[in-house]
Formats: structure tokens, sequence, C-alpha cells
């Protein structure tokens, strides 16, 4: 008899990376009681979205909006092209993504797929979103421009959004806080931001993290190198006033 406790493991941005989320999944072996969960931003900029996209759609996990799978939305809306919509998404990571369908028909079948993605999960102790969320507005106020691209606001907040909830997150690449470097995790006020920059040469890291053990599994995308590691030794705590002094990268 099987007597593991099922695992809840998180996916930080994949950005198109597929060869890198295989060696990725296969070092974290996940089972067929494991819950796995993805931020967004399967895809852009790198090589594999469209591989990504495909993969993700036909597995038992689960995905949230990023803020790059809502510019394609925006550059698709009701399946028609949007030119001014697709030229801003195409400038954002966009090409690589085009480039990557052999089928254009592929496309709009993942824009469908891609459009029933909902933009956080509650999973109890732990709430998962793309961004994060704007402090002191309750949650069914905010909307896209909260869960899928806000950064500052929400990382320099001095006290967690939630009392008994965790908020993980993607979409801001950790090593754009002060003192944080390439591969490591950031922790602030009430939130983990597990973006640790797959696609960036800077960095090439892709993360999961095992919520349940506290374990962080790491593929990186350039090198094929694999590693696990427990949460608290590659964590960086940022404290509030340090947000305001990071340099932001518009990512």
């Amino acid at each position: 008899m099987n007597t593991q406790v099922p695992r809840r493991i998180v996916i930080g941005d994949v950005h198109g990376h597929y060869d890198g989320l295989m060696n990725l999944l296969e070092s974290i072996a996940p089972n067929a009681d494991d819950q796995v969960y993805f931020l967004g931003d399967l895809i852009d900029r790198g090589p594999q979205s469209a591989q990504v996209v495909e993969f993700v759609k036909n597995s038992p996990h689960q995905s949230l909006l990023g803020n790059h799978e809502y510019l394609l939305l925006e550059a698709f809306p009701n399946g028609q092209v949007y030119p001014p919509a697709l030229q801003a998404w195409l400038q954002s990571g966009g090409r690589a993504t085009v480039a990557s369908y052999e089928d254009m028909s592929q496309l709009l079948v993942h824009v469908e797929w891609i459009r029933t993605l909902p933009p956080y999960m509650d999973l109890g102790d732990v709430w998962l979103v793309h961004a994060g969320v704007r402090p002191g507005m309750p949650i069914n106020q905010q909307g896209y421009q909260e869960f899928c691209w806000i950064r500052e606001e929400f990382h320099g907040s001095q006290k967690p959004y939630f009392s008994n909830k965790l908020i993980i997150t993607g979409h801001t690449i950790t090593f754009t806080f002060p003192g944080v470097n390439p591969g490591a995790i950031a922790r602030g006020q009430g939130w983990l931001d597990i973006d640790t920059g797959a696609y960036h040469p800077k960095s090439g890291w892709l993360t999961g993290l095992d919520i349940t053990n506290h374990r962080v599994y790491q593929a990186n995308v350039y090198t094929n190198q694999v590693r696990t590691l427990l949460l608290d030794e590659v964590t960086t705590q940022i404290e509030p006033k340090q947000v305001s002094r990071r340099q932001a990268l518009r990512l």
C-alpha cells in the first residue's frame, strides 16, 4: 500500500521551454495522486510554446492565466485577429510562439483552451496567482490587471494580504529583487515568488515547488542541469523597503 502523502507542486513561468519542463518533471516524478499547478506564462520567448501548451492541455495538471496568455487572448478576441493587439503580443515574445506552430489551426485551438484558464486558484492554505493582488482591495473587485500584471505595489506591501494563506506567484523574475541570486526564490510579506527566469540568459532556471515537503526542484534550460534543494536554503527574504529600490524589468 502506498502511504506517501500526495504532493502539491507549483511550477513557475515556463515561457516555451518544453525540454526544460520535461527535465524538471522527470526530476519531480509526479504520480497520479500528486497535484501539479502551473502559474501561467506557459508561452512566449522560448522556442517550444506550442509543445508546452499541448502538453499541459492534455495532462491532468492545472494552469493559471499569465500576462503573456492574456496578451495572446487580446490578439485573438472571438477567434479573430485584432491587429493592434497582435502587434503588442508579437513584440512581447509572441513571435517565438508563432514560430513554434507548424499549423496555425492548432494555435487557434490552443487559444480557446487558454481562454478557459482561471486567473487564480485557492488551495485553502495556499493561494496561487500569476502576478499578485492589490493590497487593501477585495478580491472580488480585482481583475486581470492585478492578477496578471501587478508588481511593486504587491511586493512592497507592509503586511500579508491574507492572514491564513500564502500567496505563490510567478511573473517577476526573482533576481530582479535586490540581493537575490539567479535561481533563488524570493519571499515577502505573505508571498513567495518562484519565477526564477527560465528564459533569461542570466538564469535559465525553471522551478517547481513541492509545497507539501518544502522542497524545490529546478532544471536549467541552457545547461540541462537539474537540482533539488530545501526551500529554506534557496529562499531570500525581501523587505518591503527594498522593493522601491528594485530595478524593475518589464517582463
